[in-house]
């Protein structure tokens, strides 16, 4: 799976993409939140504020009952305010 980060969450990731290999019971955007954050201390800074990213899975807008697969891509894309 390609994961890319967009804003703050690409910042606090110390990267703007990366591949990840998907465990078979993965299968939906809200199990990949709750996933990603138990695999190291990276992730589990930079999902600390998770529930106001906006997810999309190969260009859709996901919520958590999305699917998701290991050849999926899925961005992770916080909120961003301008004025």
């Amino acid at each position: 799976m390609k994961l890319q980060y967009y804003a703050w969450l690409r910042d606090s990731m110390g990267c703007d993409s990366e591949h990840i290999a998907l465990p078979k019971e993965v299968n939906s955007v809200g199990m990949l939140l709750d996933w990603l954050p138990t695999q190291d201390e990276r992730f589990k800074r930079a999902f600390e504020y998770i529930d106001v990213v906006l997810v999309s899975v190969n260009l859709l807008y996901a919520d958590r009952d999305y699917p998701v697969q290991d050849e999926d891509e899925v961005i992770l894309s916080p909120p961003i305010a301008g004025g």
